[in-house]
């Protein structure tokens, strides 16, 4: 991987993680467009990590407050805390029954063209008013969860499975948003260290200087999306992204297709 391929790699990433558009499936797009043959999924989730990097640095406060008040036994700490433990249990039960599986698919163009068409139903069903709730309820947080399992497949959006899903369960807006964000953390540090196990190997294969390139710049630009991301939820246009997703999905069965 060279670093004008790195460059296009983090910006998908960074730009694509919080947008409810499928950043696994885009990479994987990029990848294939720009001809960038990866070992494994170690890329992938490496450029998760840094768009974890972006969800601290805008919700690092709240995170913090969330722990400070479940180490001082605060009830409203400890609630939020617990909801968050039972949204993340569905994905870490299907990443780890399922990662074999999930690796061995995650290059299928056909497959991530049919993906990105459900992600772009997904948001078109959030069409309807949001609700009030600042928090889910036990079975709304499960739900989400679910959400968040599902979008383990590469172009289902996460970010578009699990606010989608808390807008389902009458959350407002903003609240959807710093679940759905919050939520990630233990998912996506999961599977650094599930795939962690390769790291000697690929960053030799990527390149250490290309690969932390590519890592500053998802970082940087996903910071960005999660800003854009939370105005458009507050302006009650989550649904504008559906179009592009079945473009993009259509475009990338054609693509299956001529390619053979």
């Amino acid at each position: 991987m060279n670093y004008w391929q790195a460059l296009v790699l983090g910006l998908v990433q960074g730009l694509t993680e919080f947008l409810p558009v499928s950043s696994s499936g885009h990479l994987v797009l990029a990848e294939a467009l720009i001809g960038v043959k990866m070992p494994g999924v170690f890329v992938e989730v490496a450029l998760h990590v840094a768009t974890l990097g972006s969800v601290l640095v805008v919700y690092g406060r709240r995170l913090w407050e969330i722990i400070r008040g479940v180490l001082t036994g605060s009830r409203a700490s400890i609630q939020y805390a617990a909801l968050l433990i039972v949204a993340t249990i569905p994905a870490l039960v299907v990443g780890l029954l399922f990662n074999d599986y999930i690796e061995a698919h995650f290059h299928s163009m056909v497959e991530l063209g049919i993906e990105f068409i459900v992600t772009g139903i997904i948001l078109w069903l959030t069409r309807r008013p949001a609700g009030e709730r600042e928090l889910p309820g036990w079975v709304g947080a499960f739900w989400i969860g679910v959400g968040q399992a599902v979008a383990i497949l590469p172009a289902i959006s996460r970010s578009g499975a699990t606010v989608a899903t808390a807008l389902w369960a009458k959350l407002k807006p903003a609240a959807a948003a710093e679940f759905s964000f919050l939520m990630a953390v233990p998912v996506i540090g999961g599977a650094a260290v599930l795939e962690g196990r390769h790291m000697t190997a690929d960053i030799a294969t990527v390149g250490a200087g290309p690969l932390t390139f590519a890592f500053l710049v998802s970082f940087t630009s996903g910071v960005i999306a999660i800003l854009f991301l939370v105005a458009m939820l507050r302006r009650g246009r989550f649904y504008a992204f559906a179009p592009y997703c079945w473009i993009v999905g259509v475009l990338t069965l054609v693509y299956a297709l001529w390619r053979g």
